[in-house]
């Protein structure tokens, strides 16, 4: 028993634990604060340190990767490796890249439309501030009867409603004009490096990477604009409102229980990042099955008539349900993972979130505050309205940070899509192309082929030494390819498809990569390329007879309309100018025209160019053999080096030397005697006439022979 009423009560001893444990908080209460928050500190540069080294690896791998040079030969059982598309360090990188685009610099017009929105934030969050601290003194005065102040406070709320109805329409407006500059920015930098160095061509026929350009320059860089001027916005503000409205609530609930909030809420929105969906790689896939379903119909629309022809339409509409179909799948799931997560996130924030913020503003109420004087009943219900008020602020800015990070794994999408491009063009003026081989990759020498490069230097004509003819796909058509043509020795280039004449024009057109020896050839600017099907742009009908050359162009060259004229006079279809708007007359020319005249406006705007060299591929097959002479007879005249590649007997006499291809990986580069090679030509004709005769005449000798 005496043992026993040494004893306190349970109640009472917990009672006195609790005093002792909060005396001494309140002694050491500084000392704590500053550990706490060097604690914080030290966790979070560590936690940044970590997530830079698990990525510095990986960047590393595939910069060297990206260096080797030469054309990559992708075996079947191997698949492209496809990016993740994730918020790190390569995410950053990317991003700072297309940053320093989009505003190049503190005197640009973007960066003085960035100051400008931000000093409409920091307004914003000011005028949230004192919209709160007002709200308390109108209930306060409403609750303790002060009618003359309540009135007073209703005049005051209504004046600030001007400048905080104006902030918000400047916060839109200058959201909606950063887009805007960003994606010219964007464009125009692109468009720089898209269609120069040939590497809208490169884009396509040597590299696999990039599938739909097209829609990378105009939808995604629309969409990537959009989100990075949007998030600012809704990275700026929500920030700026916690720093700012979680000071003012320190100091009025204290600042223990605004940590120990902030830490359930952390706890709270790392358990929600763990469970929410990769929402970035969701929108990039989306993305590319949208280019791929556009692509598909483009396709269609190209191939129109051949599919027509074959009848292909059913075989084409599946080709598109398909292609729709996954589209539509991917765009369902992604919106279920929506519907399951915004369920989710409602519950926490709006719900969990409220909960835990109507105890912090309680506290002033059931506990008193270290340095805070006793209050009345009015003065505690204007303290918790103000409360309530910046903590409802403060809740709905850490919402919006919660909701921005599935705004930053958009971003996170478009950015890569965007980098993605940006990157395979600087392999391509690098001369670094990835592109799946199906042939040549299966020999070990056609490889080292493949990866080797060669020399293209310039002179006044033109001489391959040892250059290997390599298809599109890969194959090894002509290893070490030998001709001169100097100035005046028209060449006739024959042989039979796919022997690798169209890869010998990509290269002396700077199409191509040099994979071995020696090129010598003029400046691209002094040969000249016909094919058989003209490219007519959209335009006038002077910038038919021009192109590449626009009026001003023309005009600097000391060339007029009467000039033009002339030439189409040679040609003889002068007479297209009579139609109305002549020579400002702007059609969709491919369709006007017929085959013939398309090929006559082609030949007219060769010698409008006169180049050194042209390269003629079956330019004529369309003509009759008195325009095909005139044509020929006329660019001769001009000084103009012919390479034609044409079967047409026609076309022998105006040649001097001739490069035969035999489709076995074999040619022959021998001086042209036409008058010759028409004789021999001539005889080769009988005699196959003559053979085919022969089973014939072997049949009758036998009916001959039995009788």
């Amino acid at each position: 028993m005496a043992a026993q009423s040494k004893l306190l009560p349970p109640d009472r001893s917990v009672k006195q634990i609790l005093s002792s444990i909060t005396s001494l908080y309140l002694r050491h209460r500084t000392r704590i604060s500053r550990g706490v928050y060097l604690a914080l500190f030290a966790a979070l540069a560590k936690r940044i340190h970590n997530a830079i080294s698990e990525q510095k690896a990986a960047s590393q791998q595939v910069e060297l990767r990206r260096k080797q040079p030469g054309t990559s030969s992708l075996d079947d059982d191997e698949q492209p490796r496809k990016k993740r598309v994730e918020i790190n360090r390569e995410f950053f990188k990317h991003l700072l890249r297309l940053l320093k685009i989009v505003i190049p610099g503190w005197r640009s017009k973007e960066f003085r439309l960035l100051v400008s929105h931000s000093v409409f934030l920091v307004l914003r969050t000011l005028l949230s501030l004192y919209v709160a601290e007002l709200d308390g003194r109108l209930v306060s005065n409403l609750v303790r009867g002060k009618g003359k102040d309540f009135l007073l406070g209703l005049f005051w709320w209504m004046i600030v409603a001007v400048p905080a109805t104006f902030t918000n329409s400047m916060l839109s407006y200058h959201q909606c004009k950063l887009a805007l500059s960003y994606r010219k920015r964007l464009t125009d930098y692109i468009h720089d490096k898209y269609l120069s160095n040939m590497t809208f061509y490169a884009i396509s026929a040597l590299d696999d990477r990039i599938k739909n350009p097209d829609q990378l320059v105009t939808v995604d860089v629309s969409r990537f604009s959009d989100s990075l001027a949007e998030l600012y916005s809704n990275l700026a503000k929500p920030i700026l409102d916690m720093c700012i409205y979680n000071y003012s609530l320190s100091k009025n609930v204290g600042g223990e229980g605004l940590f120990i909030m902030s830490l359930l809420v952390q706890l709270s929105a790392n358990v929600m990042r763990m469970l929410t969906p990769p929402f970035g790689k969701y929108v990039a896939d989306e993305a590319r099955l949208e280019g791929e379903f556009r692509f598909l119909h483009s396709r269609l629309i190209d191939y129109s008539e051949e599919v027509a022809l074959y009848h292909g339409h059913e075989a084409e509409k599946d080709t598109l349900d398909k292609g729709y179909f996954t589209l539509i799948k991917h765009v369902n799931r992604i919106l279920r993972r929506r519907l399951y997560h915004g369920f989710m996130e409602d519950f926490v924030i709006k719900y969990f979130w409220g909960a835990l913020g109507l105890v912090l503003c309680s506290l002033p109420v059931f506990f008193k505050i270290p340095g805070q004087v006793t209050q009345t009943m009015g003065d505690r219900t204007e303290s918790f309205v103000t409360n309530r008020r910046m903590l409802l602020s403060s809740s709905d800015a850490f919402g919006r940070l919660m909701f921005s990070y599935k705004e930053i794994s958009e971003l996170a999408g478009f950015t890569s899509r965007v980098s993605s491009l940006l990157e395979v063009m600087d392999d391509l003026v690098a001369g670094r192309f990835e592109k799946k081989l199906v042939s040549s990759a299966s020999t070990e020498e056609n490889a080292a082929v493949l990866s080797g490069r060669g020399e293209v230097m310039e002179s006044d004509f033109i001489e391959f030494t040892d250059v290997p003819i390599v298809s599109p796909n890969g194959d090894v058509l002509v290893r070490k390819l030998s001709f001169t043509v100097n100035p005046g020795d028209h060449l006739l280039i024959v042989g039979p498809n796919g022997c690798g004449k169209s890869s010998l024009f990509r290269i002396l057109g700077g199409l191509w990569p040099v994979y071995g020896g020696s090129v010598k050839k003029p400046r691209f600017e002094d040969i000249f390329y016909i094919p058989q099907r003209p490219y007519l742009s959209r335009g006038t009908l002077r910038q038919q007879v021009t192109y590449p050359d626009g009026v001003r162009e023309m005009r600097a060259k000391g060339v007029t309309d009467a000039d033009l004229y002339e030439v189409l006079s040679v040609v003889e279809i002068a007479s297209v100018v009579d139609r109305p708007g002549g020579w400002d007359a702007e059609e969709e020319w491919r369709d006007v025209l017929s085959g013939g005249l398309q090929q006559r406006i082609a030949m007219a705007r060769l010698f409008y160019h006169r180049p050194k060299f042209a390269i003629l591929d079956e330019c004529t097959s369309s003509v009759t053999l008195e325009i095909e002479k005139v044509m020929y007879e006329t660019a001769k005249k001009l000084g103009i080096t012919l390479m034609t590649v044409s079967h047409r007997r026609s076309l022998w006499k105006y040649h001097q030397k001739i490069l035969q291809f035999d489709g076995q990986g074999s040619y022959i580069f021998t001086g042209l005697d036409w008058e010759r090679r028409l004789e021999l030509e001539d005889e080769k004709d009988e005699l196959e006439l003559q053979l085919r005769a022969v089973p014939e005449l072997q049949r009758r000798v036998a009916e001959l022979t039995a009788t």
